[in-house]
């Protein structure tokens, strides 16, 4: 009995780092979604539908391309990205004529 229940605990850490795991996955992809959507209805101006489809289609392609990542992998295509768009912020606020 001490077994299966050592097993099932187990289990549930397993499954809850999963679950961490793809929930921050989901959060990384879905925030690249919605800033390559704003940059795109800013330079196009296209409407509310396009607007969601881009969303939707960058953060699943974004999920497929993260399916076989790690932690490590995340951690650091997230700093990738953070230090993008602080080097994009940085141009917004120099850019002469803004």
């Amino acid at each position: 009995m001490a077994q299966i229940i050592q097993r099932v605990q187990e289990q549930f850490k397993s499954t809850t780092g999963r679950c961490l795991l793809l929930l921050c996955k989901f959060i990384s992809a879905a925030l690249i979604g919605l800033t390559l959507s704003l940059i795109f209805q800013e330079l196009i101006g296209f409407g509310t539908f396009s607007f969601l489809l881009i969303i939707v289609v960058v953060t699943l392609a974004l999920l497929r391309v993260m399916r076989f990542w790690s932690w490590g992998r995340l951690l650091i295509f997230d700093l990738i990205c953070v230090l993008v768009a602080l080097l994009l912020r940085m141009y917004i606020l120099i850019a002469p004529g803004a």
